[in-house]
């Protein structure tokens, strides 16, 4: 099964997309465990949405295009890691430890950890 463990922070702190080398070195190590325990599909963290952010909104048959900064929205999705896990037991553990490094470093972090589709084989039932 695979997990998205996407990572929110608020985007006015500063620390918050220019980590320091303490947290650096943290989710370096952590992401180095997670990636020989077999489980890592994929991991990114997102830059600042003053850095090439559009957000496009579709809302009553019209669509409107808005370009960062998001000033209306205090915390973004500032990251995420794929994991192919055996059960949601094990992605909210791993999620939790991923919540952990910036916890230790940056102070608070919201982490949601959302199964991904999987649509069945052909012939089977979902």
């Amino acid at each position: 099964m695979r997990y998205m463990m996407m990572h929110k922070l608020d985007e006015t702190l500063p620390e918050a997309f220019n980590p320091g080398p303490e947290f650096v070195a943290r989710m370096e190590a952590f992401m180095k465990e997670v990636a020989q325990s077999g489980i890592l599909v994929a991991a990114e963290g997102l830059c600042p949405t003053a850095t090439e952010a559009t957000r496009i909104t579709v809302s009553g048959g019209k669509t409107t295009v808005t370009d960062g900064p998001f000033t209306e929205t205090k915390e973004l999705i500032a990251g995420f890691a794929l994991v192919d896990v055996r059960s949601h037991e094990e992605a909210l553990e791993w999620g939790r430890r991923f919540a952990d490094v910036f916890a230790e470093t940056i102070g608070e972090v919201e982490v949601d950890i959302r199964r991904v589709y999987e649509a069945p084989e052909p012939g089977q039932t979902a």
